[in-house]
C-alpha cells in the first residue's frame, strides 16, 4: 500500500490516503518519492489564497528514484541518458505534448494537453500526482533529469524543479547578464537562487530588497554586494545611495507586489529590462507610463513556470554552485509524509525558506 496526502479546500484538510501502488503504461515513469519540499503556491493553497482543482494532492517540489518504466521502448531525460530502474532524477512540474503547438514555440507549460504535478484533481481514476505521496507517477512527454548520485543533498533536489528553474526561466528571458548592473525585488528563496545565479554568470553587480531584514542580510551569502529594506521609500534611498549615476539594466521581481513591480521599472536605465515572476495570484493593477517604457526603449517579461531547457539549466547550475553558496541552509526540516500537516504549520508559524518533508526512505 502507498501512502499519499489529500488536500481537500473545505477546512484545510490534510486527508491520510492509502492505496495500491500505481503500474506505468507505456511512456510513464513510477517514481518512488524521496523527499518534497512546501512551495510558496503550495501554502498560499493551503490557506484559500490561491485556488486550486479540489481535492488535489500538493507538493510539485520533490525528487525520487524511479521504480518502474512502462512499456517497452526506452526513455531519455534531457542529457539524452536512457533512464534505468534506480536512477534518482527530477523531473519538470508538467507533462505536454513537445509536438503541441505552444511546445514547438518553447513554453510547453502552456500547451492545451497541459497536466501539472501538484496542482490536479486527486480521484479514483487520477492519484499520484503530487510530492506528497510516496509514490509518483510521471506521465508521458514528462521533462526528466538524472542527477549525480552523490553530488546534490535530497532537499537540494527537491528545489531544482520548481524554484531553481524557475529562476532558470527568468534570466533566459533576460538575455545575457555578464557585465549588467541587476536588482533582485524580493529575497525569498527564488530571489536568493536568483541573487546566486546571476552573480555566477558575471553580473556586474547584484542588489536586493526584501521587507524582511533578515532576509536581505542573506543576500549577501548568495552574491549580493548591496541590499535594502522595502519599506517606506526605499526607491528614493536607492536612488540617493546607488543609483543616480549607475541605473539597473535588469530587474528581477519576485514580490508580486504591483507597486514594487512599478518601482522597479522606474529604476531600469535606457534599454533596460524587467522580467516579472512572483504576480502568481489576483492582485491590483500595476501603475505604469507608457510613455516611460516608450523613450527610455524598456522591455517587461513575464514569466510563469519553465521549459525543459531551464530544468536541465538549473540542474547544471545546482550541480556546479551548491558548494559556492550556501543552498542547503534553505530547506528546514524533514518531517515524515504521515505528520505533513505539522510541515504546514511549520511553515507558515516559522516562515522558513522551505520546510522539507521526507516522503519515504532512501535507504530502502
Amino acid at each position: 500500500m502507498a501512502l499519499t496526502v489529500v488536500f481537500h479546500a473545505d477546512g484545510a484538510r490534510l486527508e491520510l490516503h492509502y492505496g495500491s501502488v500505481p503500474v506505468p503504461s507505456s511512456g510513464e515513469i513510477l517514481l518512488r518519492t524521496e523527499f518534497a519540499t512546501l512551495c510558496r503556491s503550495d501554502l498560499l493553497t493551503f490557506t484559500g489564497k490561491r485556488k486550486e482543482k479540489d481535492p488535489t494532492i500538493l507538493g510539485h517540489e520533490f525528487t525520487g528514484r524511479v521504480v518502474a518504466v512502462g512499456g517497452d521502448a526506452p526513455i531519455s531525460d534531457q542529457r539524452g541518458m536512457l533512464l534505468s530502474v534506480g536512477d534518482r532524477i527530477t523531473a519538470a512540474i508538467f507533462a505536454a505534448d513537445p509536438m503541441s503547438e505552444m511546445s514547438l514555440r518553447g513554453m510547453p507549460q502552456k500547451s492545451g494537453d497541459l497536466f501539472k504535478y501538484g496542482h490536479e484533481r486527486f480521484s479514483a481514476g487520477c492519484g499520484h500526482h503530487g510530492g506528497l505521496s510516496e509514490y509518483i507517477l510521471l506521465r508521458r512527454h514528462t521533462p526528466v533529469v538524472i542527477l549525480q548520485e552523490s553530488c546534490l543533498s535530497d532537499p537540494l533536489a527537491s528545489i531544482l524543479n520548481c524554484a531553481v528553474a524557475t529562476v532558470a526561466a527568468s534570466i533566459r528571458c533576460a538575455g545575457a547578464v555578464s557585465g549588467r548592473k541587476v536588482l533582485v525585488t524580493g529575497a525569498g528563496m527564488l530571489g536568493l537562487v536568483a541573487c546566486a545565479m546571476v552573480h555566477s554568470e558575471g553580473a556586474d553587480c547584484v542588489h536586493a530588497i526584501d521587507l524582511s531584514a533578515d532576509r536581505i542580510q542573506r543576500a549577501f551569502e548568495f552574491g549580493a554586494s548591496r541590499s535594502w529594506a522595502a519599506g517606506e521609500g526605499w526607491v528614493d534611498v536607492v536612488r540617493a545611495e546607488w543609483m543616480t549615476a549607475h541605473p539597473y539594466d535588469l530587474v528581477l521581481d519576485f514580490t508580486g507586489s504591483p507597486d514594487v513591480m512599478a518601482q522597479g521599472v522606474d529604476l531600469l536605465g535606457v534599454g533596460g529590462t524587467a522580467v516579472w515572476v512572483g504576480a502568481t495570484y489576483p492582485q491590483s493593477a500595476v501603475p505604469l507610463f507608457a510613455e516611460q517604457i516608450v523613450r527610455r526603449l524598456l522591455t517587461i517579461r513575464g514569466i510563469h513556470n519553465y521549459n525543459a531547457a531551464d530544468l536541465l539549466c538549473a540542474v547544471d547550475f545546482m550541480e556546479a554552485c551548491h558548494e559556492k553558496y550556501p543552498f542547503a541552509s534553505l530547506v528546514e526540516g524533514a518531517f515524515p509524509l504521515a505528520e505533513a500537516a505539522a510541515a504546514f504549520q511549520y511553515a507558515l508559524n516559522h516562515h522558513p525558506y522551505r520546510a522539507g518533508i521526507r516522503c519515504s526512505n532512501s535507504a530502502e
